[in-house]
């Protein structure tokens, strides 16, 4: 054997050698890092992945717990309830394979919320990292921005065919260096849980730009449901156009100017193609991109922002409760802690069919499922953004959801939701619960519609009697429905209660809804 031959061998040798140890390696899953918050009170899934039958042991607040990877490398370990902590501890993962363990330091104890849906949930806080983004009072709210018991784990945009083992992304904690990153609807919301309950709280940020609901939830979820199958079969008839005949490559100018005219028209338009599974509108690819590796992270629940992508028009609007229910149910079912709180924002206002009152009243339909709550924002939208830099308001009213439902402090964590009304000859008598001290802000109460049997509306004179509100108008002398804040902008609608809470957006005459089951 000549020395060429020799030296060839002993080099495939190493590389299998190193090959095999890299395998051996003992890994963590996301979002399993440094300085991460690890959920109180519940029993908290460890998983990652080692040689096919290497013993694994992980240690951390005086246990130590092992297991032994599967014939896959793929190993999971349960810790016992922990204890609420702020002390800055190790976490040891250790291999029998192994060279040395895997440490995580700076790991704390608390409540673990995810944050999840579109761009209003992606908008970071600062104007410097997304463009589009940046919120009021930027400035003086990130020199603020000092709280080392409030961490976040920002996920790296991903979405995919099929469910991901893996999430780009990292925990840090909040300082004025780091939060101009952070969402700023889940750090104001963090915020305000930390100062009122003095405990590490860990936010799990995973959200994209213009997706649709339906991108966040499962396969066997949607397929199961003969109303959202539909959506499934789409995304893959495209899929398999896409890949039988897939766009030309086309060198772009440096300008990016796919119209420059040295390109041929044709290929242009098949360059323009978008892969679907690159679409954030299309069925379950941010669910494989971006869910499916964090599952199951042991969290206390989830904040939830969505809505302005509804696709098919007055269809998809009207399938919108069900896609909504549908992601609360499967989420739970694959987290596997019961039914967790989940809190959604209802759209701002905004002059835009996508922020139509259609759109609220569809995410309202939440409130019909048990652990939900609603957070309003008609109030604080901006008439030609549909990003609004009010951010601050959003936090808190998520906040006072989970204080209020889960946290056991009193407190109003809702504005005036109407119940039912009464005709009383010339005028509508409607009952409200979240009631107590309601008032006009600003101003005589107004916002307020009432219709006879045509249902033309015309603007109404309210009056507030206690828990009640009391509409008529001379020009409608046998009413049969009221409407409040009905419209894409609702501005000027000024009904609140006692705690500073907008009034919920309703329509007496709202037909049936399906049922969410």
């Amino acid at each position: 054997m000549n020395r060429r031959l020799l030296y060839t061998i002993a080099l495939f040798a190493m590389v299998a050698c190193f090959t095999d140890s890299l395998r051996a390696e003992v890994r963590l899953a996301n979002p399993f890092t440094s300085h991460m918050v690890l959920q109180r009170g519940v029993k908290v899934p460890v998983w990652g992945t080692a040689a096919a039958g290497e013993k694994v042991t992980v240690e951390f607040a005086g246990q130590e717990i092992t297991t032994t990877a599967n014939a896959n490398g793929d190993w999971r370990i349960y810790l016992k309830p922990l204890k609420v902590s702020s002390e800055e501890r190790t976490f040891s993962v250790a291999g029998s394979q192994t060279g040395f363990p895997l440490e995580l330091t700076d790991v704390l104890v608390g409540e673990v919320w995810l944050a999840s849906g579109q761009s209003n949930m992606d908008f970071s806080m600062s104007k410097k990292v997304k463009s589009f983004a940046g919120v009021a009072n930027e400035a003086q709210e990130i020199a603020a921005a000092n709280y080392p018991m409030i961490r976040m784990f920002t996920g790296t945009a991903a979405k995919a065919y099929s469910p991901q083992a893996t999430v780009g992304g990292e925990w840090q904690f909040c300082t004025p260096a780091t939060a101009p990153a952070f969402s700023a609807v889940a750090y104001f919301f963090a915020r305000d849980l930390q100062r009122e309950i003095k405990m590490p709280v860990g936010i799990i940020t995973l959200a994209y730009g213009a997706s649709t609901a339906e991108s966040w939830i499962r396969r066997d979820a949607l397929v199961k449901d003969p109303a959202l199958k539909p959506m499934v079969d789409r995304f893959d008839s495209v899929v398999a156009a896409f890949r039988t005949n897939p766009p030309p490559v086309v060198e772009a100018p440096r300008s990016e100017d796919v119209s420059a005219t040295n390109v041929d028209p044709v290929k242009r338009k098949r360059a323009a193609v978008r892969d679907p599974i690159q679409d954030q509108h299309n069925a379950t690819v941010l669910f494989n991109g971006m869910i499916n590796p964090v599952i199951p992270y042991a969290i206390r629940g989830v904040i939830w922002y969505q809505g302005e992508s509804i696709v098919g028009g007055a269809t998809g609007r009207a399938l919108y409760p069900r896609v909504q229910a549908t992601l609360v149910r499967d989420w739970r079912q694959l987290w596997n802690e019961g039914e967790f709180p989940f809190y959604i924002v209802q759209l701002a206002g905004q002059q835009a069919e996508s922020n139509s009152p259609l759109v609220r009243e569809a995410q309202a339909t939440i409130l019909e499922l048990p652990h939900t709550g609603m957070a309003v924002a008609s109030d604080i939208g901006e008439p030609k953004n549909v990003h609004p830099k009010n951010k601050q308001d959003v936090g808190d009213r998520l906040a006072r959801i989970a204080l209020a439902n889960v946290y056991d402090r009193d407190l109003e964590f809702s504005g005036p939701l109407y119940q039912s009304m009464k005709i009383k000859g010339v005028a509508i008598e409607l009952k409200f619960s979240h009631a107590k001290g309601m008032a006009a802000k600003d101003g005589p109460l107004s916002g307020f519609v009432i219709a006879g049997a045509d249902l033309k509306f015309v603007p109404a004179a309210a009056k507030i009697d206690g828990r009640k509100i009391i509409v008529s108008s001379p020009d409608v002398p046998k009413p049969t429905a009221v409407r409040y804040a009905w419209m894409n902008y609702p501005a000027g609608c000024n009904l609140y209660n006692a705690a500073g809470l907008p009034a919920v957006p309703f329509r007496t005459d709202a037909p049936a809804m399906p049922p969410l089951n």
